[in-house]
């Protein structure tokens, strides 16, 4: 049993038992059995805290109502004390689930393998309590500090009225999921040292964006690198999906050196791009090859929208509706191509952004400006429903299974028909994708050949790499290169691209989003051997938000 020490004003420790006192960066720790539990100023008075103190309710008395801060001050003081003392039962009954805390709870020193804890409470805002861990993990006689800040929030307890802790994982530790563990000892996966194209070192500190990539190449390569494991205090993925993340080394092991195909000049320009925006995610490929030059996330979640998102890509679909229309040569990028204000199609109607429209356009403009009637118009002349759905997965290599070297999510074009095929011809209704996917339909239509994404080689450990049934037509390639480049020089992407330099294109899109108050902002480009494609979630018009994102990216090659 673990004790809770309490220090009073001009008092030593008080300890119930025979317990050693000890000092720790002046906190006071009870010493049992070789380890210590300490809470040091649990709730002062002038928080309302100290049992009943000033009137407050005690947190097991039964209430009514929203719970007040003298209330969730007292339920915190005593849900944190009982998990000092290292009684996870009753800390356990003191939360809104108790099976799940009490596992958590036992976990913590069983498995986690903490030999020493302070939790040190802050004062409390309204129901939610901030606290302090100041931590040692001891594997085999070694020890290391670990010290973060975690908070917890009060509600009422649905039919027991009381105050209760809202047990939630990051309870426990701030980076824990909803399923996450937290585990100690030696991890299966020896450590590896990824280095970009050039041999350059990346790390997840230089490179906040590759924490969950390389987390994952570990996962996969690090046994077949013939590195030696260490020992670590580690996140694992409560689904068993994805890769384990480690929060502390305890005894270094010795990596084996992993190299990707990512560019750290590029990889840095993307992390400060994304940086700019809230729920932002860009991914930079190499048309030549297909390598993975980028891949770089802005989000509260931590989500690799980036690499496994899938969201509609509003008009940046352009680009495979504007391949199949001139493969089936029912468009040509110098003829003209009628753009009206809107356009029904299975008894929707379907506008142009503000209700523009372009008399006597070329079907070049129409794609330059972004001219959603231009794309639904000929659909009755495509007689095949499932068209799109050829051209995406024939000639761009949607939905074959991508094997990237980490998790990846394959884009989807799903055969449709009446309102739903014309949503689709302008990247709205069952489609989805995320900027990996739209980087490499732009990479395509770059050079005409679809060429799988990597982002490590394939011969580290023969994985299959998908390829295409046909290549583009060089004719289509042409125009619709030439309609990317007029994108970039004379239409929707122009203020977005003005940055670049040298032979380039774009498109632009945005995607409208149920219940979402602004669009999801889409932008996709190309400059030399370089394709990027960037979302940000809520962003707006594609030039707005992932435009600069994308031109940074292509302007840092």
């Amino acid at each position: 049993m673990f004790r809770e020490v309490t220090c009073f004003p001009g008092e030593g420790p008080v300890v119930n038992g025979a317990a050693k006192s000890a000092v720790v960066g002046g906190v006071f720790l009870a010493m049992v059995g070789g380890t210590s539990y300490g809470v040091y100023a649990l709730v002062g008075d002038e928080n309302g805290g100290g049992g009943s103190s000033g009137g407050a309710q005690t947190a097991s008395e039964k209430g009514s109502g929203p719970v007040g801060e003298k209330e969730a001050a007292a339920a915190a003081k005593d849900f944190l004390a009982a998990w000092a003392e290292g009684d996870g039962r009753k800390a356990a009954d003191l939360t809104n689930n108790a099976a799940a805390a009490q596992s958590a709870l036992g976990d913590f020193t069983a498995k986690a393998l903490v030999s020493k804890a302070v939790i040190t409470p802050g004062p409390p805002t309204g129901t939610t309590v901030p606290f302090k861990v100041a931590a040692e993990i001891t594997y085999e006689g070694v020890t290391k500090p670990l010290v973060y800040d975690s908070r917890l929030t009060v509600v009422r307890g649905l039919t027991s009225g009381k105050p209760l802790v809202d047990w939630k994982s990051s309870v426990i530790h701030p980076e824990l999921g909803p399923s996450d563990t937290l585990r100690a000892g030696a991890p299966a996966s020896p450590p590896v040292k990824a280095v970009d194209r050039n041999g350059e070192e990346l790390t997840a500190e230089k490179y906040p964006s590759l924490r969950t990539v390389l987390a994952q190449l570990r996962e996969t390569y690090g046994a077949k690198g013939g590195g030696k494991p260490g020992v670590e205090l580690w996140i694992g993925p409560g689904d068993g999906n994805g890769a384990k993340r480690t929060l502390l080394t305890l005894v270094e092991g010795e990596p084996s050196t992993l190299k990707t195909y990512l560019d750290a000049k590029v990889q840095a320009a993307a992390e400060q791009a994304v940086a700019e925006y809230p729920e932002a995610s860009v991914v930079a490929v190499k048309p030549s090859n297909g390598h993975i030059l980028a891949i770089a996330n802005h989000r509260a979640d931590g989500y690799d929208a980036a690499m496994t998102g899938n969201r509609a890509p509003g008009s940046t679909m352009k680009v495979v509706t504007a391949a199949m229309l001139l493969d089936r040569g029912l468009v040509a990028a110098d003829k003209p191509a009628e753009c009206t204000k809107d356009v029904v199609w299975g008894g929707r109607t379907f506008h142009n952004l503000k209700n523009f429209e372009l008399p006597g356009a070329t079907f070049a403009k129409s794609f330059a400006q972004s001219c959603n009637t231009a794309f639904i118009k000929p659909i009755d002349d495509v007689r095949d429903d499932a068209a799109l759905s050829k051209e995406a997965r024939e000639v761009f290599g949607i939905g074959l299974d991508w094997k990237t070297g980490i998790k990846s999510t394959d884009g989807k074009v799903p055969t449709a028909t009446g309102a739903e095929e014309a949503a689709a011809y302008i990247g709205q209704g069952r489609i989805t994708m995320n900027p990996l996917n739209v980087a490499s339909i732009t990479a395509t239509a770059r050079t005409g050949v679809f060429r799988q994404p990597l982002l490590v080689s394939p011969d580290l450990d023969g994985r299959t790499v998908a390829t295409a049934e046909r290549r583009m037509k060089p004719a289509v390639q042409q125009q619709l290169v030439s309609m990317m480049r007029l994108t970039a020089a004379g239409g929707t992407g122009t203020r977005a691209m003005a940055p670049v330099g040298g032979d380039k294109g774009a498109k632009t899109g945005s995607a409208e989003v149920d219940g979402a108050g602004s669009p999801d902002s889409w932008f996709t480009g190309f400059s030399g051997d370089v394709a990027a494609a960037a979302m940000v979630e809520g962003g707006g018009h594609g030039g707005d938000a992932a435009g600069p994102i994308v031109a940074s990216v292509l302007t840092s090659n």
